[in-house]
């Protein structure tokens, strides 16, 4: 009976007899793991502390010290730029088109996304192909045409010119990480609420949205820090020093033959904030929203 238990694979044995290898169960030592974590924290934490720590310093300092403690913590690097209207100018741009992209964004790719996900029509594998190889597409190797394109439709120099190219290069990602999720839910919930007479449009607007929370949060956080570090946009399609979001601000303290290091890294410091703020307090939904579609029950 032990042989029918068990049988020989080209991997080893398989049965109820057939025990475990010691490598498929072996777990890592907690120190080891520690270590690795401590190890990756401190790999993303040192550039951040260094550039925090660099906005208190000089630029002598900056050249001899670049990475420890300041020796002397000039507070007066950090208020210079607090007391000055211009970052609470460039701030407030980042912060309109941020807003304006993460609404578009989750507008757009949640509606195309459910379509995808509970519709079934002529040429859904071939839009689903096709929105995948624009995951692959460089946004630089678009500059040019975009710039064409955009100047044709009188939008340079404006708000809305910098938001729609921005929306057109999240929206591959964001449908398709919103249709994984939409297809998690229960395909008894569109059923019932076929048959209690509710239609697409309500099933997506009461249903779909209300229970897709994580995986909308986490293509919100990702579009809002795309478009909050995003540079070469900006640079290109916008000429107005008054329209200049945070990235394009740094160039205030570059001059023709020095640059105001301290002030950069202070700048960069306080306008990074708000960023990892969010992306800090909505880590949990990221986690969620990341994982819905990895597992198929």
């Amino acid at each position: 009976m032990s042989e029918l238990r068990t049988l020989q694979s080209p991997y080893g044995l398989v049965g109820r007899d057939a025990k475990p290898r010691r490598w498929a169960t072996l777990d890592l030592y907690p120190p080891f793991r520690l270590t690795v974590l401590l190890l990756v924290a401190a790999i993303v934490l040192l550039p951040l502390l260094a550039t925090a720590f660099g906005g208190f310093k000089e630029v002598g300092e900056l050249r001899t010290n670049p990475l420890g403690l300041p020796h002397v913590w000039h507070w007066e690097n950090y208020w210079a730029i607090l007391s000055g209207a211009r970052y609470w100018q460039v701030l407030g741009n980042s912060l309109i088109v941020a807003a304006a992209t993460v609404a578009l964004t989750l507008g757009l790719s949640s509606m195309a996304a459910f379509a995808f996900a509970h519709l079934r029509f002529f040429g859904e594998q071939f839009l689903l192909t096709y929105l995948t190889l624009g995951l692959m597409f460089p946004a630089a190797a678009a500059i040019l045409p975009l710039f064409i394109q955009v100047r044709d439709l009188g939008l340079l120099d404006s708000y809305t010119g910098v938001v729609l190219p921005q929306v057109a290069f999240s929206l591959a990602m964001a449908t398709l990480l919103l249709r994984n999720g939409f297809r998690q839910l229960p395909s008894e919930l569109l059923d019932a609420a076929r048959i209690d007479g509710c239609g697409y449009i309500r099933y997506f607007l009461y249903i779909t949205l209300p229970l897709s929370r994580p995986i909308l949060s986490t293509v919100g956080i990702i579009a809002f820090v795309g478009s909050w570090n995003n540079y070469l946009v900006p640079l290109i399609l916008l000429n107005s020093t008054a329209l200049y979001p945070w990235p394009l601000g740094l160039m205030d303290y570059q001059g023709q033959y020095s640059t105001a290091w301290q002030l950069v890294l202070a700048f960069i410091t306080l306008t990074i904030l708000p960023a990892i703020v969010i992306f800090v307090a909505a880590q949990r939904w990221m986690v969620a929203g990341l994982t819905a579609g990895a597992v198929k029950g």
